[in-house]
């Protein structure tokens, strides 16, 4: 019989190589395209964002001028939102609100996450004792209903700008210092931390030295996607009566009016200012994802 034909060994080493290499190549070209698309689509977010702040800061007199000769406009060229009853343009409305909250964000978001990165790592480097503290306090917090503590802390600090902005940093900390905790407890348990131990570092050297560099990844996307919660939530309890004064062009105040015109068919009033909203949550949101994906180390084979 003859003998089965076979590819010479030369050969088939060639053919080996040459698959290789082409899909090497091909995962390199799809991972670029993708990390370029990521980078594109976070520019776009920050973008749209940047827009908003710097279009509130110009609209601040245009939101509040009134002219009942131009009451009740459905959008048009001239007024690409429409106009509500007073006359007042709802695009300049519409982006000072977004601006305000945008603002009320960075504020709020800032401040819970760093309160949320100073406790977590407290908890989790200074002992049993802390550790049960921080804990118990992360639960009495998560224990009660979000939006009940908010508005509690809102009005007990008189509500307005102040009382929105302590009362949503007050409670949006848990989760992430939650998160910061377990990360940190996980470094606590690699060998260049029980080197620096038995060393006689100490928890504040080896906290600031050796867990500090590696918790910022999840310290700024943590920050980034708080953005969109302290947004929602300031619209929410503007929107119930419990946050800005009604002087104030906020989303919540514009979404809390225009339910009294939609029956009359006054469409435009939430329409646009709802769907910007969404449009700046999604924003922060995909923000953050990317910015997750960029930093991440645990994401690149994702």
């Amino acid at each position: 019989m003859k003998e089965a034909a076979t590819f010479p060994e030369k050969r088939l080493d060639v053919y080996t190589e040459k698959n290789f290499a082409e899909n090497e190549e091909g995962y390199r070209k799809k991972k670029w395209n993708r990390r370029k698309t990521i980078i594109v689509l976070l520019i776009v977010a920050i973008g749209f964002l940047a827009a908003v702040c710097i279009g509130g800061f110009f609209c601040k007199e245009a939101a509040q001028v009134t002219d009942f000769s131009r009451k009740n406009l459905p959008p048009c060229l001239s007024y690409p939102f429409g106009t509500d009853w007073l006359g007042r343009d709802m695009f300049a409305r519409t982006v000072r609100g977004l601006s305000i909250s945008i603002i009320i964000g960075v504020c709020a978001a800032t401040f819970s996450a760093v309160m949320a990165f100073i406790l977590g790592v407290v908890s989790a480097t200074m002992g049993k004792t802390a550790d049960a503290v921080v804990t118990w306090f992360i639960d009495l917090v998560m224990g009660i209903p979000h939006m009940l503590l908010l508005i509690l802390i809102c009005v007990a600090c008189g509500r307005g700008l102040k009382g929105v902005i302590l009362g949503v940093a007050l409670t949006h900390w848990t989760s992430l210092a939650r998160l910061i905790r377990g990360e940190v407890l996980q470094l606590k348990e690699q060998i260049y931390i029980k080197t620096a131990k038995k060393l006689g570092k100490s928890n504040l050297y080896i906290a600031m030295k050796h867990m500090v560099p590696h918790l910022l990844p999840q310290f700024i996307v943590g920050l980034v996607l708080l953005f969109p919660h302290a947004i929602l939530h300031e619209s929410s309890i503007t929107f119930l009566g419990f946050g800005l004064s009604n002087e104030q062009p906020a989303i919540g105040i514009i979404l809390s009016e225009a339910m009294k015109y939609l029956v009359t068919g006054k469409w435009w009033l939430a329409l646009f200012p709802g769907i910007m909203l969404i449009l700046t949550v999604v924003c922060f949101f995909t923000t953050g994802e990317n910015l997750r994906m960029l930093l991440d180390p645990a994401s690149v084979h994702e």
